[in-house]
């Protein structure tokens, strides 16, 4: 059988951005914790290219899902795919946004590693390809993201809201947020 894998991101499997490099702070592991998962990583990817004969360290997405990419390459003889072309053209994204005047999309964490293959970013540039402005409704945004790409960012998390208010009032706050994207998108095109 073909395995196709969907990444939402580009990352490598070992150096300053592979897995345990990017993804380890992020899930709370200390510099020390890092240095370990990185060596750890390394010698898999040794043992990887001793054993099956593959160089999986640099293949783009083979740090996704803390390396399960080059996992699932090396003993699945998987194929790495970015995840959002794989969705938008199992839903015809483009078609969908052929004479459409807005397209709204989300994502958990809006921030600088967005712009590696996640699906916000990807479905902004199918959406300008199709000359259709687009709204970014994230739980969370960093001052590092990249903006730019979108019409409006509406995270979740904004002003007197928090991580565990956004988490536990999801959906009324989706409502409250859309409803301000759309009213901001509506006045700025009267």
């Amino acid at each position: 059988i073909a395995i196709r894998v969907a990444c939402d991101v580009t990352n490598p499997l070992t150096g300053p951005n592979g897995a345990a490099g990017i993804y380890g702070p992020q899930k709370g592991a200390t510099p020390e914790m890092v240095e370990q998962l990185e060596a750890g990583l390394a010698h898999l990817a040794q043992l990887i290219g001793r054993d099956v004969g593959m160089d999986v360290e640099t293949i783009p997405g083979a740090g996704a899902a803390g390396g399960l990419g080059a996992g699932l390459v090396a003993f699945a003889g998987a194929q790495l795919q970015r995840g959002i072309q794989i969705v938008a053209d199992a839903v015809c994204l483009p078609r969908r946004l052929a004479g459409a005047d807005l397209c709204i999309t989300g994502e958990g964490k809006f921030d600088a590693q967005s712009s590696a293959g996640k699906t916000a970013v990807g479905v902004s540039a199918i959406a300008a390809s199709a000359g259709v402005s687009t709204i970014c409704i994230p739980g969370q945004a960093d001052p590092d993201a990249p903006a730019e790409l979108f019409a409006a960012i509406h995270p979740l998390v904004n002003g007197n809201i928090s991580t565990r208010q956004a988490m536990s009032q999801t959906a009324e706050l989706l409502k409250t947020r859309s409803a301000e994207a759309m009213q901001e998108f509506l006045q700025s095109n009267r």
